[in-house]
């Protein structure tokens, strides 16, 4: 399945300063059933922005009309817990193009990169400094620049590199996953077929 190319991201951005975020927070198991990707993002960190009773909880960030923007900045650690796709779905579903965080639990991270969000690794430092610019106004924009491999707080140009895997960047930066980048390379696999003995 094709997903959103990603070059350049600008956006303003959502803080949830918490630590160890897990995928069970992200979404909860009660959720799974469904096969498709679509429709989690309603679900996406249910039981922190919703009471028993449905109703929007107002101290949860995502029920804060201040905060908008494709790009989720967490607290170290996020993405631990179980190993359910699921997750990402949610995350990609509801908007987001791009977690930054200080750790990433490796399985959400390849989840993450599969279905075409890009989870950016900072340091403790710049992380803190991108909650900083946000609480200091929440229109702060954030730009992460995927060929560059940047995340740069807009506002006072402070900037920091990340790293990603060469395949998992081409894929992103062509809206492809696994499938698709073996159907890009369809000429080449028929052209080496036809040359092989067998």
């Amino acid at each position: 399945m094709a997903y959103d190319k990603f070059t350049v991201l600008r956006s303003t951005a959502v803080p949830l300063p918490i630590e160890n975020v897990d995928t069970d927070q992200i979404i909860p198991a009660r959720f799974l059933k469904a096969t498709k990707r679509e429709g989690f993002g309603d679900n996406l960190f249910r039981d922190w922005r919703y009471n028993g009773d449905d109703t929007p909880k107002k101290d949860f960030v995502l029920n804060n009309p201040i905060y908008s923007g494709k790009i989720l900045v967490g607290g170290k650690n996020f993405g631990s817990g179980s190993s359910r796709e699921h997750a990402a779905w949610a995350i990609y579903d509801y908007g987001f193009r791009c977690v930054i965080s200080s750790f990433f639990a490796d399985i959400f991270k390849g989840n993450s990169l599969n279905i075409g969000i890009l989870p950016v690794t900072v340091s403790p430092e710049f992380l803190d400094k991108i909650f900083r610019a946000i609480e200091a106004d929440p229109k702060a924009e954030i730009e992460v620049n995927l060929p560059d491999q940047t995340v740069t707080i807009v506002a006072t140009g402070e900037k920091e590199s990340f790293t990603i895997n060469s395949y998992k960047k081409h894929n992103l930066m062509n809206g492809f996953d696994d499938i698709d980048y073996l159907q890009a390379m369809k000429g080449e696999i028929k052209e080496f077929a036809d040359k092989s003995l067998y």
